[in-house]
């Protein structure tokens, strides 16, 4: 493990690393088990996040998560490091408000909780469907924002039904395109895989070349 760099008095404190999960909580969500695996893929990928941190003596990933559906809710509203974040179970509620979420991330981002230390946050942006609102406005007011035109922003798409030309803006990086989760089983393995590729590549002391390549499909009895 490489030496902390020292300053006087101390240690250097860690630099905060702020990971934002945005996750469809509309009706449709309710279909097939889809909300009860999202909630099993956030609570597997905790783990992996934390091992991530004991990993890198350099940043501190603070956790937020963002709910669209009738409208946006904050489901963990205070940056929260990873070691204290606690998952409780989202439910569904109503149509696929996208383009309010990013709007309101992009809120998040221009308040002053990021400051110059931070590094780069990470967007997860997870759905199972269209967006019912003006997503176009919304992704322009976050790349509008420094933070947000400086995050790593990935997708994760939930069965076929999912609007993959809408997740692919939002990534803005044709090498990094929208993962799709056919089961509950992939859905696990792809969350877990963007939230910790991402996180990695955005807290690392020096640039790295490329996030690793994405995980295969896992075989399930459930398809979507």
């Amino acid at each position: 493990m490489p030496e902390m760099p020292k300053r006087p008095g101390g240690t250097q404190a860690r630099r905060p690393m702020h990971l934002y999960w945005v996750l469809d909580t509309s009706a449709s969500m309710g279909q097939n088990g889809k909300i009860d695996a999202l909630n099993n893929a956030v609570r597997a990928t905790l783990p992996a996040l934390l091992e991530v941190a004991r990993e890198n003596p350099f940043a501190q990933i603070m956790v937020q998560a963002l709910t669209f559906g009738e409208t946006t809710r904050w489901h963990i509203e205070e940056p929260t490091p990873i070691e204290a974040v606690a998952w409780t179970d989202v439910g569904v509620f109503g149509r696929t408000a996208m383009g309010q979420a990013l709007r309101e991330v992009a809120r998040h981002l221009s308040g002053g909780a990021l400051t110059s230390r931070s590094f780069p946050p990470v967007i997860v942006l997870v759905s199972d469907g269209c967006p019912t609102d003006d997503v176009a406005a919304g992704l322009d007011e976050l790349l509008s924002t420094p933070w947000g035109a400086k995050a790593i922003r990935v997708a994760v798409a939930i069965g076929g039904d999912a609007d993959l030309d809408v997740l692919s803006a939002f990534t803005g990086d044709s090498e990094v395109p929208p993962l799709t989760a056919g089961n509950p089983d992939e859905l696990v393995h792809y969350l877990r895989f963007v939230s910790t590729a991402a996180a990695k590549v955005a807290s690392a002391p020096a640039p790295q070349i490329s996030p690793p390549a994405p995980p295969p499909p896992v075989a399930s009895h459930t398809t979507w």
